[in-house]
């Protein structure tokens, strides 16, 4: 499938050679420090792939390089693939950003939010309007989290599996019984709200999330590596993960084998806010949809207006922590609202996301710039390599 890519010479496409060739050397020097094992990177310009490469292993241990086709955890990426499903339902008239998520999920009606008191406890209070559509798309909706220690312990409980038949809907019906941490629309706060949003496109579709993805976003755009759960077969192409252990350096923290997660049998868990595998070429295919406004060959997935609101700053001045200023969301994905505040290259109107292990993408739709880099990492914020990466695409542009 990767002889069906669109290919250009940089020059082209309005990029310079001379300058993508420091792409190459960047990854190669944490490489070589030995803080990733290895990488996959692309870059795209006008729906026309300028840089395709592979350096390092996919699992060290064995010396084993990676390849073009290696298969990742993309983790968080998986976010915008489960927003662009039910924005689809959207399209077709199924709900409005505004309706409350309890017209189709029932448990989460009469929400009450944890207050902090003077002490040590909470006080628990109705939340002042009901959870939104818009809220679980942006990450608005007041949910607690791994990240916030406001009712930690009762989410971490909440978040534990309790049975190998367990289905996403089992968790999002326990986490409509946990208290919010914030009143519904007022604060950003990263959460595992994109698994109510794939549990909604299952109410709203009759279909599990792995059978909606494969059927009208999978099928359609020629994904023909990205799953849930890894056929066995694929389990060679599968890369290692790693962790920073002494001095940051990595050591291996979950090898493929038929006890990882990944290939859990039976595979029924489908997490829209994180669980998929996938490659490069298969992740470029969706973005690129993206970046063409919704369509990729005689395949429309969006509509051009629906892409236009998806790709919007949709919480206003609320910050964004996890990114940083000069950073907005839109429905699945952070949103470049000023690179004098971000101090980082992206347009204004660039829109992108990441994955737990250090992988990440990003469309420029002003400079109909597209990049991604892949790696098994995590965690991983001790590392500029992401930032890194974007930067050394950027410059690149040359016209």
């Amino acid at each position: 499938m990767l002889n069906d890519l669109p290919y250009a010479k940089p020059h082209d496409a309005g990029m310079s050679e001379n300058r993508l060739s420091r792409i190459k050397p960047l990854v190669e020097s944490y490489i070589n420090k030995q803080l990733i094992p290895g990488a996959v990177t692309l870059a795209a310009r006008h729906g026309k792939i300028v840089h395709f490469d592979v350096q390092g292993y996919s699992h060290v241990e064995k010396s084993k390089p990676m390849a073009s086709d290696t298969i990742f955890r993309m983790a968080s990426m998986t976010k915008p693939v489960t927003s662009v499903a039910l924005m689809m339902l959207y399209e077709q008239g199924r709900f409005q950003l505004r309706d409350p998520i309890s017209k189709y999920l029932p448990a989460f009606k009469e929400m009450k939010v944890a207050e902090s008191t003077v002490g040590r406890g909470y006080n628990y209070v109705p939340a002042k309007r009901p959870i939104e559509v818009r809220d679980i798309l942006t990450h608005t909706a007041g949910f607690a989290t791994e990240y916030n220690p406001k009712l930690q312990a009762e989410y971490r409980s909440v978040a534990k599996f309790k049975s190998r038949n367990e289905v996403i809907g089992d968790f999002v019906d326990r986490l409509a019984k946990l208290p919010l941490i914030h009143q519904p629309g007022e604060v950003w706060d990263y959460s595992r709200a994109t698994c109510v949003v794939g549990r909604l496109v299952e109410v709203l579709s009759g279909q599990t999330l792995a059978e909606y993805f494969q059927q009208h976003i999978f099928e359609p755009l020629g994904m023909t590596d990205t799953h849930f759960f890894l056929p066995e077969e694929k389990l060679p192409r599968f890369a290692a993960a790693y962790e920073p252990g002494e001095d940051f350096k990595i050591r291996l923290n979950d090898a493929p084998s038929m006890e990882s997660f990944y290939l859990s049998k039976p595979g029924i868990y489908y997490m829209g806010s994180g669980g998929l595998v996938s490659t490069a070429s298969d992740y470029f295919r969706f973005a690129d949809m993206l970046m063409q406004n919704g369509k990729a060959g005689d395949q429309r997935i969006l509509s051009r207006k629906t892409v236009e609101l998806m790709t919007m700053n949709h919480i206003g001045d609320r910050p964004v922590w996890l990114t940083g200023p000069g950073i907005g969301f839109g429905l699945g994905f952070s949103v470049c609202l000023n690179r004098g505040e971000t101090h980082a290259m992206d347009t204004e109107g660039s829109y992108s996301w990441g994955g737990a292990f250090c992988t990440y993408w990003w469309n420029d739709p002003a400079e109909k710039l597209f990049g991604m880099m892949l790696t098994q990492v995590r965690p991983y914020l001790h590392l500029n390599l992401r930032a890194d990466f974007r930067t050394v695409v950027t410059q690149a542009v040359d016209d």
